[in-house]
């Protein structure tokens, strides 16, 4: 993200210590070397499956079908090495509990957040304090950044802008006197055990 000037950013703390980002392992059994297989063969099929969602493949099979179902081989095969690329598999497991409670999260935060958005425009006699504040995130740069700032992007009120010198995140908010931080603090927190990094909660 571009780097942006934090003369009149909110001071949020000292930035804390990046959560590691292990990578599969090159040298070991053969249980090691397989992961990078395993890994491709679940995202190639989760990729062939969402084509089979959009063919929508009913019976009988017709000769549309079957070049829709052949099309969607090389797809899934260039989805799959695409993601391979952008997002390699790490050692870590992702937790679907976690996954299930951080999409929870987000859904009813946004709901939340519209609301209270909507309100204060709507009515002039409640305040707004627009500004900047600085996030010490964990996430080492890379994908793991990218999607939390991705997914914080999408609360209304709330908008990453940029990185200041020392790497903390730069956010927008219509109201800096609302608990954004520890909003942020919790969401990542959940992606952290998403992505299986939070070791002091399994």
């Amino acid at each position: 993200m571009e780097r942006i000037s934090t003369q009149n950013a909110v001071e949020m703390g000292p930035p804390l210590p990046p959560a590691p980002s292990p990578t599969l392992p090159r040298k070991g059994g053969g249980g090691d070397r397989l992961l990078p297989a395993r890994f491709a063969l679940a995202r190639g099929i989760a990729f062939y499956g969402c084509w089979l969602l959009l063919a929508d493949p009913r019976l009988p099979v017709t000769t549309e079908l079957l070049a829709d179902l052949a099309v969607g081989v090389p797809a899934a095969v260039a989805a799959t090495w695409s993601s391979l690329h952008l997002l390699p598999p790490t050692v870590g497991r992702m937790r679907y509990g976690a996954l299930a409670r951080l999409i929870w999260r987000l859904l009813s935060q946004s709901v939340v957040s519209g609301v209270d958005v909507a309100r204060r425009a709507l009515s002039p006699r409640l305040s707004l304090q627009p500004g900047y504040l600085t996030y010490p995130t964990r996430l080492p740069p890379g994908p793991g950044r990218a999607v939390f700032g991705a997914l914080t992007s999408l609360m209304p009120g709330t908008l990453p802008v940029g990185t200041d010198a020392a790497g903390r995140l730069i956010y927008h908010c219509l109201d800096v006197t609302q608990p954004v931080a520890e909003s942020l603090a919790i969401d990542e927190m959940l992606l952290l055990r998403v992505l299986g990094e939070d070791d002091g909660h399994r």
